[in-house]
């Protein structure tokens, strides 16, 4: 790859190019949107791939980086700091773009369910132009939140997501849409606040830089995640600059938690989940397999990237109580999965349940653990993306997807079926598809040092069993309803997504090192302060 291309400013920007587009087109030309809604989240899928093929684990992502001054502001300069040899002090925010092996994984599992979420929007009707203005801009803000290496910058892309996710909730989905996006939109909002005052407080204490020049010494206070990590290193830096705030255990502990809380809204954790149940209800399935395979990792990326690698210690000693909500999710989500009649909210407890999967990996504090919990962030993305795509085509020909209303499907729809089933068989952990490989990871470093939280997470895995095969088996099999017999089966542009979906959870089940291969020195930072912590 050229040096000089800006790759990671084109998978950024080509949606929110298409989504400008599509403004442009009349309102009348509906077909016309949705092709070009494809092609736009093809093309920056392409470019993704590209990266992919071009990024090499050993030596990181530094050759991708990209960075613009963006904001600065002038603060006030006071005398004691001139006295200190202080000739400039401002507050600073960058277009700053990077890339490395945590937040690549999340890059392509974004361009892949965005491209089946277009593909699968063929049930889509009315104000097409706007719905998918709406998935584009949405898919800009995806990317910029794992590609940005500025909180300002992270701050305003996650926050990017919010409105077209409250738009294609409250116009485009069934009965309670509006309450759903009202939900979605106010439990998202006080995360988002939450999220602001950490970032604020990890400006004000870890994100100055003082530059030496000939006139003087320039002190700047940035969002620079860069800056936060070597500061974050450096017991001199604070004197350095001037006297800033220190970050104390206090203070520290008091970020750590705002973190939690702020991405613990987003993944979800128990009992901050509430508002979730209601979206995958009410959302239509192709925003549902965007904001099930993509937007909840959001919320697991943010714990890594700053609770984590920012605050180790914390994390460290944190990680008995992140455990124990990581149980409680998998066994809440996985016990309240068994009882539901409705297969959406199935689907929805069955989300909880395996995003707790992801905090068992966090807190075993380990490689294996951590590659697990990225492992089954990307694996439960793209089989929650194809579960909800094929929720959309049942509903479409059913009118339903009331378990107790279904049965028999096998024999109307015999490819759906078997796409539901290979679906829910990933779900469950089978050997030899992507389920698997994220569970046993995250498992296999928990087991190291919390041998409890893992058997009762492993039983969370065996109630799976219960609730997919239940639900498949209601879906599929048993008597066919007379009203079902000559149903239609999936469409080319519905069988084509749910191939490829089907194929990239085989294809990583088996071959699982094209992902980690990506993680191994992704996370060496926090492991290397983890270990020294031990060793001290």
């Amino acid at each position: 790859m050229p040096d000089n291309v800006p790759i990671l400013s084109f998978i950024v920007l080509i949606p929110l190019a298409g989504a400008l587009m599509l403004l442009l087109l009349p309102k009348d030309r509906g077909r016309l949107a949705r092709i070009s809604a494809i092609v736009f989240t093809g093309l920056s899928l392409l470019f993704a791939v590209w990266l992919y093929a071009d990024y090499q684990p050993a030596f990181g992502g530094a050759k991708y980086e990209e960075r613009a001054a963006w904001l600065s502001i002038p603060l006030n300069l006071e005398a004691g700091l001139r006295d200190q040899g202080v000739v400039s002090y401002r507050l600073a925010f960058d277009y700053h773009l990077g890339v490395d092996g945590i937040s690549l994984p999340l890059v392509l599992l974004t361009g892949a369910v965005s491209l089946m979420a277009a593909l699968g929007s063929v049930h889509i009707r009315k104000r097409r132009k706007a719905y998918y203005a709406l998935l584009l801009l949405l898919q800009t803000g995806m990317y910029g939140v794992f590609l940005a290496r500025d909180a300002g910058l992270f701050f305003i892309f996650f926050e990017l997501t919010l409105i077209p996710m409250f738009f294609l909730i409250g116009i485009w989905g069934d009965y309670g849409r509006e309450k759903a996006a009202n939900r979605f939109l106010v439990y998202n909002g006080l995360g988002s606040a939450v999220m602001l005052l950490a970032f604020l407080l990890l400006v004000a204490t870890l994100g100055f830089r003082a530059d030496e020049t000939a006139d003087g010494t320039i002190l700047t206070y940035s969002g620079n995640y860069d800056v936060m990590l070597a500061n974050l290193s450096d017991p001199n830096a604070a004197a350095n600059a001037g006297g800033a705030l220190s970050f104390t255990g206090g203070l520290k502990w008091s970020v750590f938690v705002l973190l939690l809380v702020a991405f613990g809204i987003k993944v979800p954790i128990f009992p901050l989940h509430a508002w979730m149940l209601r979206v995958h209800a009410e959302a239509p399935p192709p925003v549902v397999m965007i904001h099930a395979g993509v937007l909840l990792k959001m919320g697991v990326y943010g714990l890594i990237r700053f609770a984590g690698f920012l605050l180790p210690a914390q994390l460290e000693a944190a990680a008995p109580a992140i455990a124990a909500l990581g149980v409680i999710n998998v066994l809440y989500g996985a016990i309240l999965a068994c009882v539901q009649k409705e297969f959406k909210l199935v689907l929805a407890y069955s989300s909880i349940s395996h995003m707790g999967i992801v905090l068992l990996g966090l807190a075993s504090l380990s490689e294996i653990g951590f590659a697990g919990a990225l492992f089954q962030s990307v694996s439960h993305g793209l089989i929650s993306a194809l579960l909800f795509l094929v929720v959309g085509s049942l509903q479409e020909r059913t009118g339903t997807t009331r378990l107790t209303e279904l049965g028999g499907l096998a024999r109307s729809l015999p490819f759906t079926s078997g796409i539901l089933l290979t679906a829910g068989l990933a779900a469950l952990g089978l050997p030899g598809l992507s389920g698997f490989v994220g569970e046993l990871l995250a498992f296999l470093g928990l087991f190291a040092t919390m041998r409890w939280p893992t058997v009762l997470g492993v039983l969370g895995v065996l109630l799976a069993a219960v609730y997919v095969l239940r639900s498949v088996l209601a879906i599929a099999y048993g008597p066919l309803p007379a009203r079902f017999a000559g149903l239609k089966e999936a469409r080319f542009t519905e069988a084509l997504p749910m191939v490829a979906l089907t194929g990239l959870i085989v294809l990583l089940g088996v071959y699982p090192s094209l992902l980690t291969d990506l993680m191994e020195h992704g996370f060496a930072g926090l492991l290397r302060e983890l270990q020294t912590r031990a060793g001290g």
